[in-house]
């Protein structure tokens, strides 16, 4: 890519799809073979990140990738200045401290083409997408026709018209390109275990379940000089059309462990939910009640709260004919009954660091190698070229939830043939090339 003549970060110009396209035919097929085979020195072998969406969970997100998976950040995007300005800080001294050259000024981008031009970026290998949910479709396709690798944040979408689009985008890049989405549960030590013994019998026939996401507050800064526009989007996750609701955003976590422990999805659900007692000014619920009915009639509740004060915990719990699960973020990982078993702290070299909910989804004890590990894996299949592609896991799960959202929302029982035959497609109504 030619480099920029000035200082500043690059607003976004117009690109020719067809030849913007033909590129990305190309690029794709180089990345079968090893970067560390095509290219020389340790900091040239090493895979080329470009983040796109530079807040809290984008900086956790690329700084594993270049702890763990010793992978680098070349490039950058954002919709706003302040937010590439302070990236560009961050993985400047990260470069520094492992000998790799600053990020160059040519490859940082900004404005509501930025993402155009990211993953049109000749220097970049990968994409790590953690723009606000509403936007993950179109920049996760983006990626794909540009021959990038993609790890894109969950939720993938927002909407049942969204997550077909990234179904779609996941065949277009089976077999040529790794499509990782952002459950690193799925990845927990802990977790990888209790559901491999799941899976081999250990609770017998399963009747039933419970899941539950108690959070606390997510706390944002007021932006007073902000457009109401610009406050909508610095502010997404108290907004229900850019984040899906909590249930979408959050609670999705707790949901894709139940479907990965189940190995299906629900068939219809029933559920309700409210603002009560939530104060910020969005329109995200506080809370939400869901009952899932899965194949071979077993029922799972899902409860979920975003208003608590000084306290939270997450849980899966499955109660079968030999013996009952549970799975916290922070506590007991462990079988009773039967065969028991618990996972543990011996087994892991991390020791709990805080108590307090992350906002950014970076938590400690039985996840403390969840990220880690998620990014080591993503990095390795792309250097060995076997590819992962979860694109449909992640829209799964995405629709799982939007399920019991539509559930909760309507007040009535919703199937799954139901809410996919709905097609639903929702609109921000936010012009972004009005924000400036």
């Amino acid at each position: 890519m030619t480099s920029d003549s000035g200082d500043k970060p690059r607003s976004g110009d117009g690109i020719d799809r067809r030849r913007f396209i033909g590129k990305a035919a190309g690029a794709a097929g180089l990345m079968i073979i090893s970067p560390r085979l095509v290219r020389g020195t340790a900091a040239n072998s090493a895979v080329r990140v470009g983040l796109l969406g530079c807040g809290g969970r984008g900086d956790a997100d690329a700084t594993d990738l270049v702890e763990t998976g010793g992978a680098r950040v070349v490039a950058l995007a954002d919709l706003f200045p302040d937010q590439l300005e302070k990236a560009e800080k961050r993985f400047d001294d990260l470069a520094q401290s492992k000998g790799y050259a600053a990020i160059d000024r040519s490859q940082m981008f900004v404005g509501p083409r930025a993402y155009e031009q990211i993953v049109n970026s000749k220097e970049v290998d990968a994409i790590v997408i953690t723009t606000p949910p509403y936007f993950h479709p179109l920049h996760l396709q983006a990626a794909v026709a540009a021959g990038k690798h993609v790890y894109c944040e969950k939720p993938v979408a927002v909407d049942v018209r969204g997550a077909k689009r990234v179904v779609e985008a996941g065949k277009r890049a089976e077999g040529r390109l790794s499509l990782d989405v952002g459950f690193q549960i799925r990845n927990a030590p802990p977790f990888v275990e209790l559901v491999k013994r799941v899976h081999s019998g250990a609770l017998g026939t399963i009747a039933c379940g419970e899941a539950y996401y108690y959070g606390t507050t997510l706390d944002r800064p007021e932006w007073p000089n902000a457009s109401p526009a610009e406050r909508r989007i610095r502010n997404w996750v108290y907004d229900r059309v850019l984040s899906g609701d909590i249930i979408v955003e959050q609670n999705i976590h707790a949901i894709d462990v139940c479907n990965w422990m189940l190995r299906a999805h629900p068939v219809r659900a029933a559920g309700m939910g409210g603002r009560k007692c939530r104060t910020d000014h969005g329109d995200v619920y506080g809370h939400f009640n869901v009952v899932f009915h899965y194949p071979d009639d077993i029922h799972v509740t899902l409860n979920s709260t975003q208003f608590d004060k000084g306290w939270w915990d997450v849980n899966e719990r499955f109660f079968g004919s030999k013996g009952v699960s549970e799975s916290h973020y922070s506590g007991p990982c462990a079988i009773y009954g039967d065969e028991p078993w618990a996972w543990s702290t011996a087994n892991s070299p991390a020791k709990p660091e805080s108590t307090q909910f992350s906002a950014t989804g970076s938590f400690h004890d039985n996840l403390a190698q969840a990220d880690s590990e998620k990014k080591k894996a993503f990095i390795e299949s792309i250097t060995s070229g076997q590819f992962h592609n979860q694109a449909s896991a992640g829209a799964e799960s995405a629709l799982t939830a939007m399920l019991g959202r539509t559930a909760a929302y309507t007040r009535r029982e919703v199937t799954w043939d139901e809410l996919l035959k709905s097609n639903e497609e929702w609109d921000a109504k936010v012009d972004l090339e009005k924000l400036g």
